[in-house]
């Protein structure tokens, strides 16, 4: 990978590399509007990963007017979905801002920061730690409370697997994760 530019090949862009041209690309940060809210990198526009199939056309309008297009997420888990579907979608895959957000900060590169909020892995690892614990504890009186324990364990395991997360899909559209009212 090249610092001064980047195929379209679904390459990956280092922070470094990235930080000195914020203003002559488009980021995409695919992050809910909550954690986009509480950092992101300055210029970036978001558009949740759960929002970015009703709006191709927003993304195809900027990649057919010649912009040079990179997502961004957390860590580059979300921003690799957001490729594969918009590459599905018949765009050309665009590269990724290697280690995402977290990365972006660890290089000193600028952010913007907002009101702290949860990132989404840490959502989704206390809701099902809590789901686990009560399901437990309930199975003490109602034995068969143990077998939410087992679905939530054999969500996470497919939630693994597959690189997909239903229980983040389900907290990206709490209130918390949506608080400029989208």
């Amino acid at each position: 990978m090249s610092d001064s530019t980047i195929a379209s090949t679904g390459s990956f862009y280092a922070p470094h590399a990235l930080r000195g041209r914020v203003d002559e690309v488009e980021i995409i940060d695919v992050r809910t509007p909550g954690e986009f809210e509480s950092i992101h990198i300055p210029t970036a526009r978001n558009i949740p990963l759960d929002e970015l199939r009703g709006r191709l056309d927003e993304v195809r309008a900027l990649v057919d007017a010649g912009s040079e297009v990179v997502l961004s997420c957390r860590t580059e888990n979300r921003a690799r979905q957001a490729q594969q579907l918009l590459t599905a979608a018949g765009v050309p895959s665009l590269p990724i801002v290697e280690g995402g957000i977290v990365a972006w900060e660890a290089d000193g590169a600028p952010v913007v920061r907002g009101v702290a909020r949860w990132d989404m892995e840490r959502q989704v690892r206390f809701t099902a730690g809590v789901l686990v614990l009560v399901s437990i504890l309930v199975s003490l009186v109602i034995p068969e409370a143990r077998f939410v324990a087992g679905f939530i364990g054999a969500g996470l395991v497919f939630s693994a697997v597959t690189n997909t997360c239903t229980m983040a899909l389900g907290l990206a559209k709490l209130p918390y994760n949506r608080p400029r009212g989208g």
